[in-house]
């Protein structure tokens, strides 16, 4: 009994020896290193034996590394109740929350990321770009940048001559607009020699090939009449010439070789003499002979009174684009603005740039014939003009495909209601080239479109009478885009410059830019809609500053218009 007394007692001893908090930091220390636990393993244990026989260690996890306290309660190591670890599953779980929170805002948009193409998804000769939301300042200019200029061209402060040094004769060249400008600048350089100026002739262009009269487009009356107080305007060449089949034919009685650009003195010094000495003389050429910023003031004033208050239409072409613009504006059975677009994508024009353009094999074998036919000289054999069309796109020289304005438009926010009146000759690629900008924008019509074929008829007399049609109902839109340059386009901004109507948008796209957005296939299309908002803020049409060799008819702000 004492021995059993006596075991029982050393047992018990051994249990609390085992127990205490020494011992137990002792195991703990030890057990922290690999090696110390592997080697302190009691042979005969469970867990199965290694490759040299010896038996696995069965410590946990716990013993064999050492874990923070935190992840030992994660992995279900430690009592998920003590302090440290209710602590730790109350983070875990806020953090865990708000990353659910997070991807359920984020995921429609994230979607629609991936899903949204970069700029337009092709279907075919279709073209479906994302709709980008309609913004207020799609139709109108900050009304106080709009309204600090006006006209002021009709203030008169020349005072004629008593007598006439001569008559000069001039045939204006091209179409509409480009003559439009001949007769401004023939009625300058008139007033610069104090010379009599007798009715232009409208001369028949290669590619118009029109034969109308001045009479069968403007007010002849109200032009002389409007200028009595400028210069002497006669109708037709004096009774008492008699050689009147000479003015374009004799070198006698022909002027040339006038530069591009000619300075008033020049005009003084090398023309005034020979028209004081033959008393009538002919001008040839006349287009652009007359520079912007080496003439008086008063003379740049004198080309504006012409332009926009001396030129008018004939009355029943005044009256019936009047009528286009009205049927534009209501043509869904409410007032509605409108947006004219010019363009510019005839054949004529596309050859003539020199730029590819997309298109079958076929096509472009035509339009490289063309090239050669129309222009031998710059076509050569054709084997520099790739390098060259790419230049050119970079450069903004190119035109504008139909498709590729209507992703601007889109990008600017036009939604696919847009009313548009279009100005334009035949479209080169006819209806294939228009589809994509007419899937964009279904309710795009032509003068054909509004009038009936009663009303338009009339017109078709004359080409010409066509084309101001076109001008007149561009220039009353509320928007104008133009996709190129020329003559009709720098007119109508100028015009809506001068008249007031730059409140309302002309919108000049910048070509160059575009091109670069084109040609890149990963930009998305909230970055293109962003670069182009940011690119077009201040291609408006607001009147600008002038710069040396401006063109006076784009922007007649400095000679012909004052502080409202």
């Amino acid at each position: 009994m004492a021995e059993l007394r006596h075991a029982t007692a050393a047992a018990a001893a051994a249990t609390r020896a085992s127990s205490s908090p020494a011992k137990r930091d002792a195991e703990s220390s030890a057990s922290s290193s690999p090696f110390a636990a592997s080697s302190s393993s009691p042979r005969g244990g469970g867990g199965g034996d290694g490759k040299d026989g010896a038996p696995r260690s069965s410590a946990p996890l716990h013993q064999k590394y050492h874990l923070p306290s935190p992840l030992r309660s994660l992995l279900a190591l430690e009592d998920p109740r003590s302090p440290s670890a209710s602590a730790f599953y109350r983070i875990l779980v806020a953090v865990v929350a708000c990353l659910v929170v997070t991807a359920l805002v984020s995921a429609p948009s994230v979607w629609s990321r991936i899903n949204a193409p970069y700029l337009c998804r092709k279907d075919g000769i279709r073209l479906h770009c994302p709709r980008v939301n309609e913004r207020e300042s799609l139709w109108e200019n900050p009304h106080a940048a709009a309204a600090s200029w006006k006209p002021c061209a009709e203030r008169r402060n020349l005072v004629p001559e008593n007598e006439t040094s001569g008559y000069i004769f001039i045939h204006a060249e091209g179409g509409l607009n480009q003559q439009r400008i001949a007769i401004c600048n023939a009625v300058a350089i008139a007033k610069i020699m104090n010379a009599t100026l007798i009715l232009p002739v409208l001369k028949q262009d290669q590619i118009w090939k029109d034969q109308t009269k001045f009479e069968d487009i403007f007010d002849v009356d109200y032009f002389i009449n409007y200028l009595k107080d400028d210069v002497r305007i006669v109708r037709d060449i004096p009774e008492w010439f008699t050689e009147k089949d000479e003015l374009f034919t004799s070198i006698k009685r022909t002027v040339k070789n006038i530069p591009k650009y000619a300075s008033a003195q020049f005009y003084i010094d090398n023309v005034l003499p020979r028209i004081k000495d033959k008393k009538i003389m002919s001008i040839k050429p006349f287009v652009d002979r007359l520079g912007y910023d080496n003439v008086p003031m008063e003379i740049n004033r004198l080309r504006c009174r012409v332009n926009y208050h001396a030129l008018k239409f004939l009355p029943e072409i005044e009256e019936m684009a009047e009528k286009l613009a009205t049927r534009m504006r209501n043509r869904t059975g409410n007032v509605n603005p409108y947006m004219a677009l010019h363009l510019r994508f005839e054949k004529g024009m596309v050859g003539l740039s020199f730029c590819d353009f997309a298109g079958t094999r076929e096509e472009k074998a035509m339009m490289a014939d063309y090239r050669q036919k129309q222009w031998p000289r710059r076509f050569k054999n054709g084997s520099h003009l790739w390098s060259l069309a790419l230049e050119k796109r970079k450069e903004g020289r190119c035109p504008l495909e139909p498709g590729e304005i209507g992703i601007i438009l889109r990008a600017m926010g036009y939604t696919k209601e847009t009313q548009i009146y279009v100005a334009s000759g035949q479209v080169y690629g006819g209806s294939n080239r228009m589809a994509p900008l007419r899937n964009m924008f279904p309710n795009l019509v032509t003068k054909e479109d509004l009038a009936s074929k009663e009303e338009i008829e009339h017109f078709k007399k004359h080409v010409t009478s066509l084309a101001a049609l076109d001008f007149l109902v561009c220039l009353k839109s509320d928007v104008f885009v133009m996709t190129h340059g020329g003559n009709f386009a720098k007119l109508i901004i100028g015009f809506r410059r001068y008249m007031g109507r730059h409140r309302l948008k002309s919108i000049k796209p910048d070509k160059g830019l575009m091109s670069k957005f084109f040609g890149d296939p990963y930009m998305p299309w909230a970055t293109f809609v962003e670069d182009v908002m940011i690119t077009h803020q201040t291609r408006t049409g607001l009147p600008e500053s002038t710069f040396p060799h401006y063109d006076l008819w784009e922007n007649p702000l400095t000679p012909c218009m004052c502080r409202a």
